[in-house]
């Protein structure tokens, strides 16, 4: 067993067991082969057979066992750090391959301070039918929480009814919100349930966590979303119930009657407005929510236009850091954290964040770019850029040469069919693939399985919508089968 060593510990032990040393002379045998000194070796060599044969061994077996220890001194380095990475390697792959949802969960927890560079994992998430969903203020812990679905199996046959299940957003994830905050959250939830309302919610916590800032992080967040407020709504009154909620509080704390009543027991007067029934648009929802979580969630700007961007791209972001130095590439995204800056010269430039579904890059667009291209640049737009890439730092950056605008995004909204839990007959799977293989296109194809439960299809089912498919679908399954 002594030929299979991966550790200089190894040869410490073997010492210590064949040729009596002690453990100070093992260790010094170990520095001598670690630090690879040829002449300290071969002083060794003498001592190590004698105390061999003098331990009842064979002198063949004792130069055997050095030739061995000198001969591993030359990769014991590469040896021991091959075998760890290669057996921690082996446990991720195991918990992917068998715990999905639980391995995620946990590499987006460890990456809660700086969600901006885990885009890869919530891509892996998409890939892999995991949905990560919003944080819950009645479902969210403090980390990334896992839910696994008990009816997938690893390694069984590909049912796109069955996922490996969801993962919830961690409240102490969210911009603004801290650990102290989420404690005095969950300890109220965990005595007394769930919260009913935005009104239960500001009636029950500790009033030290009713901090209007980190409140509006939540609501942006999409954190009340389960309690039927729309985002928009409830940010146009939140202050205005927290400011007359502690109020009544305070005064129900000192015995002082109000027309609020027994807050116990309910108001007899509620004069703390409604939530209004109003909801921003897609992408300053989307703004706010990337704003607060540092990432696209329950949404993307690129979600069904990936293979539109894709057939005009070199390549995808990710792809960059693998890229040459000062190679020019064309690559598409989504532009976030627009930033117009003047130069020394008075010159106007921008540098932004160009966004995938895979990841980021920093883009640099110079005043003379700039001139031809800066009106086209905003926050959220959809582009493909083309320019020189800088691979030589730490992170690689795109230096703009031309930027185009995906103008024609109208033409590839989803198509979103209402489909039978169960799936129907194999007879009618069939056919649904037979029609969306018949109509290729660039919009992407929704399967919604319930008002929770939506499957995307992958972009081999993208459809053109503008040639019969929906009336076909609609013969197949039903005339309510499409969602408008």
């Amino acid at each position: 067993t002594y030929g299979l060593m991966i550790y200089q510990e190894s040869v410490m032990r073997m010492a210590q067991k064949f040729a009596g040393y002690s453990l100070a002379e093992a260790d010094s045998l170990r520095k001598a082969m670690g630090k690879k000194i040829r002449e300290a070796m071969e002083k060794e060599r003498q001592k190590f057979t004698d105390g061999v044969v003098a331990n009842g061994y064979e002198h063949s077996l004792a130069v055997e066992m050095f030739d061995i220890i000198a001969q591993f001194a030359d990769y014991a380095f590469n040896k021991s750090h091959s075998y760890g990475y290669g057996y921690v390697a082996y446990q991720i792959a195991y918990l992917k391959a068998n715990y999905p949802v639980e391995y995620l969960s946990a590499l987006l927890t460890s990456v809660k301070s700086k969600l901006e560079s885990a885009a890869v994992y919530l891509n892996e998430c998409r890939l892999m039918g995991i949905e990560v969903e919003v944080p819950d203020i009645n479902r969210s812990e403090s980390d990334f929480t896992p839910v696994p679905d008990l009816d997938w199996k690893p390694g069984g046959p590909v049912d796109r009814r069955v996922t490996p299940g969801s993962i919830i957003f961690g409240l102490s994830a969210i911009r603004n919100v801290g650990v102290g905050f989420v404690e005095k959250v969950l300890e109220e939830r965990n005595a007394n349930g769930p919260f009913a309302s935005f009104v239960d919610f500001v009636e029950r916590v500790d009033l030290d966590a009713l901090n209007k800032r980190t409140i509006e992080s939540l609501i942006k967040g999409g954190a009340f979303d389960s309690l039927g407020h729309p985002r928009k709504g409830l940010l146009q009154v939140h202050e205005q119930i927290i400011d007359l909620t502690v109020q009544r509080r305070k005064e129900h704390d000192m015995g002082v009657m109000s027309l609020f009543g027994e807050l116990d027991d309910g108001p007899s007067f509620d004069e703390r407005p409604s939530v209004p029934d109003v909801e921003f648009e897609k992408m300053p929802k989307l703004a706010h929510e990337k704003e607060m979580l540092g990432l696209y969630i329950s949404d993307h700007p690129l979600l069904g236009f990936e293979q539109h961007v894709r057939r005009k791209a070199d390549c995808s972001i990710g792809e960059l850091a693998e890229g040459e130095d000062g190679a020019i590439k064309k690559v598409g995204g989504v532009i976030t954290n627009l930033q117009r800056k003047w130069t020394r010269k008075g010159e106007l430039m921008a540098v932004f964040e160009l966004e995938d579904l895979e990841g980021s890059i920093e883009v640099m667009v110079f005043p003379r770019t700039m001139q031809e291209h800066g009106p086209k640049l905003d926050d959220d737009t959809i582009v493909l850029v083309r320019g020189r890439l800088d691979n030589d730092g730490d992170l690689p950056k795109l230096f703009a040469q031309d930027i185009e605008v995906i103008e024609d995004l109208a033409d590839n909204q989803p198509v979103r069919v209402r489909l039978d839990p169960d799936g129907g007959s194999d007879d009618k799977i069939a056919e649904l693939k037979s029609i969306l293989s018949a109509h290729p296109g660039d919009s992407p194809v929704e399967l919604h399985l319930s008002d929770r439960r939506v499957i995307r299809l992958p972009d081999e089912f993208a459809v053109n919508n503008a040639n019969g498919v929906v009336a076909e679908l609609r013969v197949l399954l039903g005339p309510d089968s499409i969602l408008v």
